[in-house]
Formats: structure tokens, sequence, C-alpha cells
């Protein structure tokens, strides 16, 4: 029996494996022609390579290829990556740069719609349905958000109310006002909507679906969202460089992973350093192609996104798209103490499992002549002490951080993405 209110596309959402695969092999081997017939630059990494197009046979021969990392993006920013003339362009979003050379993703109206058929698909498995109120919280400009979130609704016929960031108190009067069913934001933002909430003394009883993104969410803080505000919490996942928000897909009313779209993308797990795949169930490195976009589309692209994969087999939810894990961390933001590896996402869900702790904190790296010690500061009820703190994380992590108990509203709060490593030289 067909559910096509369950789907913004069922039919492909609900493929066999045989059937994306054999598309992906296609649209593979379609790809790797067309960026070497169109980009200079990729045409020349390639043959540096030695890899030949026309021999090129898809999925068996994807370990010739090259891969890809930010650094090819900066090395030709603004453009020259892209493999459509300046006046087939559409759009434009770029990441934030705040680590260097922004990276910078064109967009055609092929890639536009094929945003806002992904980023649908996920209002949809999240239970979004003609007509529902979606308030969209993320910022509309340069970062993908808003604009991601907004195609999508559109996509999936629902009533945008494009609040962007900022202004919590009408965030929360307009939610009221309209009956918002459905609201997207960084999940960091969500803590402060509770807040203010709590301050206002209101509450918002038409809110069912949270769809997150843009930051790591972990199991502790979709728990803790829930129990506060009741909804049904989702973790979206996409990129600048794979297009956007939701381009890669997003967990399912099952909550047992997230589905990313095989029939748009093509994945492999590998060893952070050898580059080696890696057997399902294995964390390693997501590496991403995309084999639909048109203006630039990435192939073999290392998101720095660490996971595995969990499932191939259908879904409760009938979906039949691979199923990846939660992400644990990026290689980027591994943090190292006395010998211990670590992630902010790992302090984040030990910290939540504390009663009387809440969701505000800072991880504060020091590092004195060479050497690096931590100290967390986390908001908390009266009760909760430094000594409790220190001893969780030692449990959780693995050696002793200073815990620095604050009164709740210590820390900054901020609109957008929150900032949860502090780096100190004390030297």
């Amino acid at each position: 029996m067909s559910h096509p209110e369950l789907y913004l596309n069922e039919k492909i959402e609900t493929a066999s494996q045989d059937e994306l695969i054999s598309r992906q092999n296609e649209l593979l081997k379609e790809k790797v022609r067309y960026v070497m017939k169109n980009n200079a630059y990729m045409r020349n990494l390639y043959e540096k390579a030695g890899v030949v197009a026309e021999d090129f046979r898809g999925i068996e021969d994807i370990g010739k290829l090259p891969i890809l990392a930010k650094a090819n993006f900066r090395e030709t920013y603004p453009l020259g990556m892209c493999c459509v003339p300046k006046n087939q362009i559409r759009e434009m979003h770029m990441s934030s740069g705040t680590s260097g050379t922004p990276v910078v993703m064109p967009y055609t109206i092929a890639d536009l719609h094929q945003w806002a058929d992904c980023m649908g698909r996920c209002y949809r498995m999240a239970g979004a349905r003609p007509g529902d109120p979606v308030q969209i919280m993320p910022s509309f400009g340069l970062f993908n958000g808003g604009f991601g979130m907004y195609h999508g609704a559109r996509e999936a016929e629902l009533f945008v109310i494009p609040t962007g960031s900022g202004n919590t108190e009408r965030q929360i009067r307009l939610a009221r006002d309209f009956n918002t069913r459905v609201f997207t934001a960084v999940i960091s933002y969500t803590t402060r909507i509770i807040e203010v909430m709590e301050k206002m003394g209101v509450e918002l009883p038409s809110l069912e679906i949270g769809i997150f993104g843009a930051e790591t969410v972990t199991t502790a803080m979709c728990e803790k969202i829930h129990a506060r505000l009741g909804i049904d919490v989702y973790n979206i996942y996409g990129m600048t460089e794979t297009g956007g928000v939701g381009t890669l897909g997003m967990d399912c009313q099952d909550h047992s992973g997230i589905h990313v779209w095989e029939d748009q993308y093509y994945l492999e797990i590998v060893d952070p350093v050898t580059k080696q795949p890696l057997p399902d169930g294995e964390v390693g490195e997501l590496v991403v192609t995309s084999l639909t976009r048109e203006a630039l589309p990435v192939i073999r692209f290392k998101t720095g996104d660490l996971t595995r994969i969990i499932s191939r087999e259908p879904c409760a939810c009938g979906r039949t798209h691979v199923k990846i894990d939660l992400i644990s961390g990026r290689t980027d933001d591994m943090l190292i103490v006395k010998g211990v590896n670590f992630f902010p996402s790992q302090v984040e869900q030990a910290l939540l499992e504390l009663p009387g702790v809440h969701s505000e904190y800072q991880i504060i790296m020091e590092e004195s002549h060479g050497v690096n010690d931590v100290r967390i500061l986390v908001e908390a009820e009266p009760g909760v002490t430094g000594y409790v703190v220190e001893k969780h994380l030692k449990e959780r992590l693995g050696f002793s951080p200073k815990g620095e108990v604050l009164p709740v509203g210590t820390l900054p709060r901020v609109d957008g993405k929150a900032t949860r490593v502090i780096r100190k030289k004390l030297d």
C-alpha cells in the first residue's frame, strides 16, 4: 500500500539497495567524465592520478580518485572548482571562513531543486505535512541554514514563518500566535529558547517537531530538549560542500540512525590517517561524493566527520537508504590532554548525565610551556559541586579535568552556534 503522506518521493526513498547501487554506479561514471570535461582544475588532479575518463568503471574504481578537502576549495577560491559558466549560477552560499579562506558553493537552478528535494524529504520524514506552520530560526544569508530550510519547506508545501535568528521573545510569541508545529534551529539556541520561555512563563503546546543542524547533536541534549518541550527531536545533516543543510539526510521517526540519500550521494567510511576503507560498523571519517549536483559536484570529499555505517537494511520507517550513526566528533575538533584524546561532544554527553546540570558549558584549554590542561565551566543548580563534576568527567573521559560550577545565567548566550572550546596561552 502506498503512503504518499509519509514521503516526498516514495518510489526513490523506498527503492531497493540493488536499485540504489545501480543508480550510484551509473551516476558516478557520468560525474567523473562531467567534471573532467568542465573543470580544468579537477581534470589536472585526475590526470596526475592517472584517471582516464573513458576507462573509469564506477564504484569499483572509486579508490583511484584523489580525495578532496577544504584545502582544494580554498586553493581555488572563489569559483575555481565550478563546472558551469558564471551566468548559469543562480545562488551561492559559503562557510564562515573563520579558519581561513571561506568555502564557496554555487548553485544552478537544478542544484536548487536538488537541495529543496533533499530537504523536503527530511521534513516529510519528521512527520511534517502540507500546511504545517514551520518556524525557520537559522539565519538567512551566506550561511546556508536558513535558505536550505526555506527551500525544503516550500518543496514540502509547509506554511513558512521565516523568522531567522535572534530576538528570542519574539520567536516565542510568533510560535504561540501562529501555532508553530515544526521549528528548525541550531540545537544550542534551543536551550536559550527554553530559558526565555521559563522566564516569560509560557508554553508552546502546538510545537511537536524540532529539526536541528550545524552542530554536533548528542543523545543527552536530544533527551533534555524532548523532556522539556515534549517534541520529537531530529538531527539533520549536510554541509556547505555537499550543497547545504539536509542534502545528506536526517534521522527518521525510528531514531535509529541518519538516513543518507543514496540516490544523491555515495558515501565511504575511511581510516582518518590511512584513508583506507573501513568495514560497516567501524568508526571512521565520512567521505562523500555528490552524484547529481551540477555547478560544483564534490567527488570523494573528506568531511572531517567521524561516524560509522549502522545498517543497510530496510528501516522500520519504510526507507531503504543506508543509516549512519550520529556524528561523534570531527577529526579537527579532537582535544588532547594528558595523553587522552576526547571530543567536545563527549564532555556535553557526560555533563548532561548529571542531575541539576544545565546545558551551558565551556571547555577552557590552557597551554603553558607546551603542556595542555583543561577546565570545564558549567552552569548548575545549587548543590552541584566542582568535585561531583570532576569525578563524573574522570569516569567518562579517563582523566580529571578541573570542574568549575557557575550559577545559571553566568555564561554568555548567543543566537547562533555556541562557542564551546576556548583556547588560552598562559606563557
